[in-house]
């Protein structure tokens, strides 16, 4: 799980609750625009967000977060490194933090806690999860400049731990490969889980998210962990749409990720993600609105007025007040014929750069849907024995 924004810069964030306006008053920056979000914590933050600058949003939790805190491995895991008194104590993120603290106040050992990790040498993966640490009174010795788990270790391991205990607070998920790596340097490790991800059930809106994306009826989907991008790429395997989502999202639908971490399943299944420098929610929508905005938005001056393609809406604020909002087919045929800037296309580069679109009568049928779906017909032109263009 990525690192959490600190209450200070998600007050400063876009859709941070410092803004405070009423609702609708934020430039609607994403009108137009239709987005997935996947995660489940924070999930209404980020929802609220992209709403209020004019998105539409579908929602659809790729995995749930269950806290652990009455669990009775995470009692006996605890009881377990108060009795070891660890030398040292990694800790990944600021929520799994909180949780194991108010667990050991429930389990009645949170002062013994408190003073075992106050005598253990504190890592910390970044900035969220030092917070954390900070809030309940302890301090740490060092944190992952890139915030990577991985690098934490690479720190951890510069030390001769043969022989030591290390406490490790896990996000999630174990990761035998993690810990692998610190016994193979001859340390004790404890493992601790404050809480754990649970897939959805294969009939839930995560599976009608998969197809929304396929048949190209969002323009983005949000990450804000990489379990929840392994459980989408997961479920859509189990029913045989891996492929058909991959391909929506290496091409049509762009994916945005809170981090690196986040993006890392993503480049391994061949997509590029969206990924603000800084891995903070705010700092991802607002990413997320430049983006759209820059890459996502196309304005022409035509003879009919101004026409802009937000997404999959066509606006021309001169002919109607309505936007259209244009079926895929259509959509990438006049979106190719706007960035054309009012060139004339052949019929044959057309049917190279338009997708779904396999012969000359496909062509025409999408032209004539075109042409009924815009406010006025006369905005794609007809170039007799040369193609189309946008009349400009």
């Amino acid at each position: 799980m990525e690192p959490e924004p600190d209450p200070q810069e998600r007050s400063a964030a876009p859709g941070g609750p410092a803004e405070a306006p009423a609702a609708g008053s934020l430039p609607q920056t994403l009108s137009g625009f239709r987005i997935g979000v996947t995660s489940d914590r924070r999930s209404d933050e980020l929802i609220s967000a992209f709403e209020r600058r004019g998105a539409d949003v579908m929602h659809a939790p790729a995995l749930r977060i269950a806290s652990l805190t009455e669990s009775i491995s995470l009692q006996h895991d605890t009881n377990k490194v108060v009795e070891s008194a660890p030398d040292y104590a990694v800790i990944t993120t600021a929520y799994g933090m909180r949780r194991w603290a108010e667990a050991a106040e429930a389990y009645g050992v949170w002062p013994q806690l408190f003073d075992a990790l106050e005598r253990a040498s504190i890592l910390v993966r970044g900035p969220k999860a030092r917070g954390a640490v900070r809030a309940v009174g302890l301090d740490d010795d060092g944190a992952a400049e890139d915030e990577r788990t991985e690098t934490m270790l690479d720190m951890l391991l510069e030390n001769d731990i043969s022989g030591k205990t290390v406490a490790f607070q896990l996000h999630g998920l174990l990761n035998h490969d993690q810990v692998s790596r610190l016994e193979a340097a001859g340390a004790r490790v404890i493992t601790v889980m404050p809480y754990t991800w649970t897939k959805p059930p294969e009939d839930s809106d995560l599976l009608r998210m998969i197809d929304a994306v396929i048949e190209r009826q969002l323009d983005l989907v949000t990450f804000t962990a990489a379990p929840a991008v392994d459980a989408m790429l997961g479920v859509a395997q189990q029913y045989g749409k891996r492929e058909s989502l991959i391909e929506a999202l290496q091409t049509d639908v762009i994916a945005a990720a809170v981090g690196g971490v986040t993006a890392q399943p993503l480049e391994e299944a061949g997509v590029e993600a969206v990924t603000p420098h800084r891995w903070r929610l705010g700092a991802m929508i607002k990413k997320v609105i430049d983006h759209l905005e820059t890459h996502h938005t196309i304005r022409l001056d035509t003879q009919l007025g101004p026409v802009e393609l937000r997404g999959a809406e066509f606006r021309a604020p001169e002919l109607t007040d309505d936007p259209v909002r244009l079926a895929p087919g259509p959509l990438s045929l006049v979106r190719t014929l706007m960035e054309a800037e009012g060139a004339t296309l052949s019929r044959e580069h057309l049917l190279e750069q338009v997708k779904w679109c396999d012969s000359e009568h496909a062509l025409e049928m999408w032209v004539s849907r075109l042409r009924k779906a815009l406010p006025s017909s006369e905005l794609v032109q007809t170039v007799v024995k040369r193609g189309y263009r946008i009349k400009t």
